[in-house]
């Protein structure tokens, strides 16, 4: 996964690399759409993505984007959320 869409935490599903606070849904839709790619990111620690939405956020919510990863190093937003 190319540095500039780092964050805390990365994984290794079917092929797939899922980097940072990816939501449980855009992981399923990935798997099933299978596209060509290196994987899925959320860089860095946008409040209100998964595991960054508890009760110490009071229910504050940053816009971010779930960035699919080409193996050019090139991103596409394959979901937002607003």
């Amino acid at each position: 996964m190319p540095i500039q869409y780092g964050s805390c935490h990365t994984a290794l599903i079917n092929g797939y690399v899922i980097e940072g606070h990816v939501p449980s849904k855009e992981i399923k839709r990935l798997l099933i759409e299978k596209p060509i790619a290196l994987g899925l990111a959320v860089p860095a620690m946008p409040i209100g993505s998964p595991g960054m939405d508890g009760p110490e956020y009071s229910e504050k919510k940053d816009p971010y984007d779930v960035l699919l990863i080409g193996f050019n190093g090139k991103s596409t937003i394959y979901q937002a959320y607003r």
